[in-house]
């Protein structure tokens, strides 16, 4: 519990520096700055400059707060993969600097291939879970949280061998659609299959006693 406690502090540090960094560049930014951008990297969606400086990393600030709580409530965070705990607790800290790197970079004039970064980033923290996926023991925040596994842990155990799998898999798929521009669809085929195969997979199990 102590070790979780200097890790909260240290991510709400990092989660701070975006207001840090926007502060220093306020005075450089447009009225109107693109906070998010389609899947081609085109900005589709705009707000005022202090809410993008602000008010997006106050929104992130607040959810590793929650995060944390969320985690060390559950009354099986013993069962927790202390690998995948921790990917827990620094993946809002490196989404806020992502997002807010992004936003103000493109706001300042300076280009970033958002449709190349983004998704070679997401395979390899896919990649990092589903290493570690079949190696968490059932608890209510952390891994394929449906009623089938959560009542039996040789269907948890099957379940997250299979979605290690898939994670892994997908997170390759990711990087490469990064890495050659595949189309939009690249990204949601892998997207439904890791989420809903070990669904659909726990719920056979479920069916046949397991």
């Amino acid at each position: 519990m102590k070790n979780d406690k200097k890790t909260l502090v240290l991510t709400t540090l990092v989660c701070l520096l975006p207001f840090v960094a926007g502060a220093l560049v306020y005075h450089r930014l447009p009225e109107t700055v693109a906070t998010h951008f389609g899947l081609d990297g085109t900005a589709n969606g705009w707000s005022s400059r202090a809410f993008a400086v602000f008010g997006l990393p106050a929104i992130m600030l607040g959810m590793n707060f929650l995060l944390y709580f969320a985690l060390n409530a559950d009354p099986k965070r013993q069962n927790m993969s202390p690998a995948l705990k921790t990917i827990a607790y620094w993946s809002v800290p490196f989404i806020s600097l992502l997002c807010s790197g992004i936003t103000l970079s493109m706001a300042l004039g300076y280009p970033v291939k958002i449709q190349v970064i983004l998704p070679i980033l997401m395979g390899v923290l896919f990649i990092l879970i589903g290493n570690y996926l079949p190696k968490t023991k059932q608890s209510y925040t952390m891994g394929i949280r449906v009623p089938w596994t959560l009542a039996s842990e040789e269907n948890w155990n099957r379940t997250h061998r299979l979605a290690g799998f898939l994670w892994v898999l997908g997170g390759l798929v990711f990087i490469l659609t990064g890495i050659f521009g595949w189309p939009p669809a690249a990204y949601l085929v892998p997207l439904l299959v890791i989420t809903l195969v070990p669904i659909v997979y726990s719920y056979i199990l479920y069916r046949r006693g397991i």
